[in-house]
């Protein structure tokens, strides 16, 4: 690199931002140039007295009334939504780490896409909702999406090893979650402490949830069409409960190319930031002195219906992703606050899902209105 590249990394308060700065830490050549949270300002003041951006955004203007900001020097210190589009947008920016959980990281998202920057995507739900629209705006401003979940890093990195004509399919590959091995009679009894108990990965409240219902790879099934244009045929789900194989790309010769290391999202993070180079960091290296099995089997879509709706979404594409998404963030923060069972949050999505108008082609003004009506169609069946 010829000089410093700037980053905004929107949402560093939590595990991906957080494991971001560690990568910024260890590497030479980037500036953190603006920083956003929402709930957690005294970690984010911490974060700006050590990395020094010149802005500082504060999401929630509540919190941010209720907070006393110590004297941060030459970081400005900015409140509001609108602000996260500023920082996203900023002529000065190189990437956009775009690491805020839910819909809510949308618009900030969309915002550097539309600038023609390089996002590093770690908000899903982007793609899930508006992956039409998201990539054609990537297409014309001349943005470049690069992926951040470790699937579809994994995958990214897999199809280097041939042509888009001669992938045969993507296999992403699924820890499972806590329940893998549960029966499914004993779904229903789930809770919510349970639910958050991940066997490996350290993940925020929701994201651990999407997991345990196997939501998260449903998600995933549908950002893996939009970020490499893979039809819903074309991918599959496999149940790997190491998590050391982190996807698979098999192309139309047989051959099988998969990306391997520790379960550490520091990886994808460091190879959007460097990318298309490889440089040395702070990521754990996988120790093959020692024994171990790598295990895959088929997910059983009886106790994980979540997966299905995944797959349905890919293929219909339109406004489905927009009511999903919404259903299941609001499900998710139900069963979290125990107002409704486990087993409850995939059968309100396929209720809900089944109910809505479908729109082919919708512009963002309707995935927005799919949105609000799906969250008043799961507050009015909670309520029934």
């Amino acid at each position: 690199m010829t000089r410093n590249k700037n980053i905004t990394i929107l949402g560093s308060t939590g595990s991906i931002g957080q494991s971001a700065l560690e990568v910024v830490r260890h590497l030479e050549g980037f500036n953190v140039l603006a920083i956003s949270g929402r709930s957690n300002l005294a970690k984010l003041v911490e974060q700006a007295i050590e990395f020094k951006p010149r802005y500082l955004v504060a999401a929630d203007e509540r919190m941010a009334e209720d907070f006393t900001f110590p004297d941060l020097g030459e970081t400005e210190i900015l409140v509001g939504e609108g602000q996260l589009d500023f920082i996203a947008s900023l002529e000065e920016v190189d990437i956009v780490l775009a690491a805020i959980v839910g819909v809510a990281g949308l618009p900030s998202a969309w915002a550097a896409v539309e600038s023609g920057k390089t996002v590093a995507l770690a908000n899903k739900e982007a793609l899930v909702v508006a992956g039409h629209l998201m990539t054609d705006s990537a297409s014309r401003s001349g943005a470049t999406i690069l992926p951040v979940d470790s699937e579809h890093s994994a995958v990214f990195q897999a199809l280097k090893a041939g042509s888009p004509d001669e992938v045969n399919r993507i296999v992403l590959t699924a820890s499972g979650g806590p329940f893998r091995d549960w029966d499914a009679n004993l779904m229903e009894s789930v809770t919510v402490e349970q639910a958050l108990a991940h066997p490996t990965w350290d993940m925020g409240q929701k994201i651990t949830i999407d997991s345990a219902t196997m939501m998260n790879k449903s998600l995933e099934v549908i950002e893996a069409k939009w970020l490499f244009g893979m039809p819903a045929s074309k991918i599959e789900v496999v149940i790997h409960p190491q998590s050391i194989v982190h996807s698979l790309v098999e192309f139309v010769d047989g051959s099988t190319v998969a990306q391997m290391s520790p379960p550490d999202m520091m990886l994808p993070i460091q190879y959007a930031f460097t990318y298309p180079d490889r440089v040395a960091g702070p990521c754990p290296k996988l120790d093959l002195g020692q024994a171990m099995s790598l295990d895959f089997y088929p997910p059983d879509t009886t106790k994980f219906p979540a997966l299905e709706l995944g797959f349905e979404v890919a293929k219909f594409g339109g406004s489905t992703g927009a009511v999903l998404n919404a259903v299941n963030e609001e499900a998710v923060a139900a069963f979290l606050n125990h107002k409704i069972k486990f087993t409850d949050i995939s059968t309100v999505c396929r209720n809900i899902l089944d109910q809505h108008n479908f729109e082919p082609f919708p512009t963002m003004p309707q995935l927005i209105a799919a949105d609000q009506w799906a969250r008043q169609e799961i507050s009015k069946w909670m309520n029934a």
